[in-house]
C-alpha cells in the first residue's frame, strides 16, 4: 500500500447558528452551519420563514393591497352582483 494515501482525518467541530455544537470527524475541519437537525423544520415540526434578500418582505407587500381591496369587496357586496350576472348568462345560452 503506498505511503500517506489516505487523508488526515482529524476532530472537527460543526457549529449552528442556533448554538448547537457537534463534534464529529471531517477532513474539511471545523466550520459553521445555518441549519442543523436540532432547528430545521422537517426535524422539529416548527415552520418558520427563513427570510432570504427580503423576499417574504416583498411578497407580504405586494400582495397586502390586493388582499385588502378583495375583503373592501366582499363586505361591500360588490362581488355578488357580478355572480348573479354569470349565471343569467349562462341560464340563457341554455335556453
Amino acid at each position: 500500500m503506498k505511503p500517506e494515501l489516505h487523508p488526515v482525518y482529524p476532530p472537527a467541530r460543526i457549529t449552528c447558528a442556533c448554538g448547537n455544537i457537534v463534534e464529529t470527524k471531517s477532513t474539511r475541519g471545523s466550520f459553521q452551519v445555518e441549519i442543523c437537525s436540532n432547528c430545521h423544520p422537517f426535524f422539529t415540526g416548527k415552520y418558520k420563514l427563513l427570510d432570504t434578500q427580503g423576499r417574504v418582505d416583498r411578497f407580504r407587500k405586494k400582495y397586502a393591497a390586493t388582499n385588502a381591496a378583495k375583503e373592501a369587496a366582499a363586505a361591500g357586496g360588490e362581488a355578488a352582483a357580478p355572480a348573479a350576472g354569470k349565471k343569467g348568462k349562462k341560464a340563457e345560452t341554455k335556453a
